[in-house]
């Protein structure tokens, strides 16, 4: 890693030291959910921000409270119910499977964690959704679902497109960032991706970094590449920047 890329990734993390946001408990079909909400204001565009299979952690809520710092109200929201926050990977298999088998449950989830965000102040009309590797793929499914949105973001986020489904009803524009050095989901995934957007006639961009595997985002795993994150949150902020406006 070079001086300048170490440097730029220390400014990227120092506003994770502090935190903006609260937890809010709040229920979706008669079960609780606990999220995390980082304000920013009345007037602040909205982020809904959706975790990966180890569900809602302090990585979620680190990269919300750095989107407040940056004027923007983030609502991370909880997509396996209150305290369940699975270390192991065969329960996290089992808290995305069903959530994968049960698309309609996932859809619910998302909007009632919008419900929610709304209730807590966010301006669910100008929000975009963003995503981290499981939590990509939700953001996908809420953008097939016609949620009406500003922008739909994924970083290394599951691609595949469910039989059945297509991106005909999307509202917004949506960027992907990819690793294609990532073999969980592969450039094939990708490739195919581009082909559904397109031919759904939906404005959208997606990026590949190489040399960067699956979770690249994720500081402090073995994962982890700098130079990919630095890049692909300087384009989600930029693109947070041309969709909010």
């Amino acid at each position: 890693m070079t001086k300048s890329i170490i440097m730029a990734v220390s400014i990227l993390f120092a506003g994770t030291v502090w935190a903006a946001g609260k937890t809010v408990v709040y229920s979706v079909n008669g079960q609780d959910y606990e999220g995390y909400y980082a304000y920013a204001g009345p007037q602040a565009p909205l982020i809904l921000l959706m975790h990966d299979w180890d569900g809602l952690t302090d990585y979620e809520m680190q990269r919300a409270d750095m989107l407040a710092k940056l004027g923007y109200s983030v609502f991370a929201a909880d997509l396996f119910g209150a305290g369940v926050r699975p270390t192991k990977v065969e329960d996290r298999r089992q808290h995305t499977g069903e959530l994968y088998k049960d698309r309609a449950k996932m859809r619910a989830l998302m909007e009632g964690a919008l419900s929610a965000a709304r209730g807590q102040g966010g301006n669910i009309n100008n929000a975009v959704a963003m995503g981290y590797c499981f939590g990509g793929a939700a953001v996908l499914e809420l953008a097939r679902s016609g949620r009406p949105m500003k922008g739909f973001a994924t970083f290394h986020g599951g691609l595949t497109t469910p039989e059945g489904q297509d991106y005909s009803k999307t509202s917004a524009p949506v960027l992907i960032m990819h690793g294609s050095a990532d073999t969980a989901i592969t450039m094939e995934d990708f490739a195919a991706l581009a082909m559904d957007l397109e031919k759904a006639g939906i404005k959208h961009e997606m990026i590949t970094y190489s040399g960067a595997p699956h979770a690249f985002t994720v500081y402090g795993s073995d994962r982890y590449r700098a130079d990919a994150d630095l890049k692909s949150w300087n384009r989600f902020t930029a693109f947070l920047v041309e969709v909010t406006r």
